[in-house]
């Protein structure tokens, strides 16, 4: 990335705290993690890591948009997909939990890890989220995968 898209990803990032210039002292200060409110700019899903790994894996397609942010909490072993917000949305599945309006998540600044938190794919300031559907058909294919997959492994 740009330093340009850094600082585009650091202020669009930023936008989404009660106030901007704390979120981004408390990137720079201290453990380097603010607390975001999602469903104004973003919903957030978080799915078990082996599902959103593989998640993510086949969102990489080159006739697929780039995914959006993506931010791994390898202490929880979890994975958030930066979504549309959707005060409507329901997703359901084992280990889904949707982050909206009314709920803060934890987030590392978009230029380094802290802690446990860190971006797979940081956001680029452009407000490019992952779509709900391409998401939704990805996470099914790697469901019926890792389906499967687990009777081979013994889980």
């Amino acid at each position: 990335m740009t330093n340009a898209m850094w600082t585009h990803g650091i202020e669009w990032l930023a936008a989404a705290a009660p106030n901007p210039r704390i979120c981004k002292r408390a990137w720079d200060e201290g453990d380097g993690i603010a607390l975001l409110e999602a469903g104004r700019f973003w919903d957030l899903l978080s799915v078990p890591d082996h599902l959103g790994l593989l998640t993510l894996d086949l969102l990489w397609r080159p006739s697929l948009p780039v995914p959006g942010p993506t931010l791994v909490d390898t202490a929880a072993h979890r994975v958030g997909f930066f979504l549309p917000p959707d005060p409507g949305s329901r997703w359901v599945g084992d280990g889904l939990r949707n982050a909206g309006r009314g709920s803060w998540v934890a987030v590392p600044p978009p230029y380094r890890a802290a802690r446990s938190l860190e971006w797979l794919i940081p956001p680029d300031g452009t407000g490019a989220l992952h779509a709900p559907v391409t998401l939704e058909l990805a996470l099914r294919q790697a469901n019926g995968t890792l389906a499967v997959l687990a009777p081979l492994s013994g889980d």
